[in-house]
């Protein structure tokens, strides 16, 4: 069960249900990974339609270890996600989205 509040997405990977949600850490590291300057780009990409396999892998990756797995890219190369790379490009553009969502009673100070 995820609680998309808190940013959280579930996706399964060969047959078990993990939950990826992008802390701040995993998104500082997203960031240099993927040689943004910020998140802002990787988001305008995703919502134009315009991002890549690489973006994806990277958001997945990135969502995982923010839920706590400890693996790497590497280890998803040969992984079988249920969905396939529609379910993938699915769960990582909830994951941006979530990631900047306010709760329904939250409000943003102005």
């Amino acid at each position: 069960m995820t609680n998309r509040w808190t940013g959280e997405v579930a996706l399964v990977i060969d047959g078990t249900s993990h939950v990826l949600k992008l802390t701040l850490g995993a998104l500082a590291e997203l960031e240099e990974q993927l040689g943004e300057a910020s998140i802002v780009s990787l988001v305008e990409r995703f919502e134009h339609g315009q991002f890549s396999s690489r973006d994806v892998l990277a958001l997945i990756v990135a969502g995982l270890r923010g839920g706590g797995w400890q693996g790497t890219a590497t280890d998803l190369l040969a992984a079988e996600i249920q969905g396939g790379p529609v379910e993938a490009a699915k769960a990582a553009g909830q994951l941006l989205t979530r990631a900047f969502a306010l709760a329904p009673n939250e409000a943003v100070d102005g």
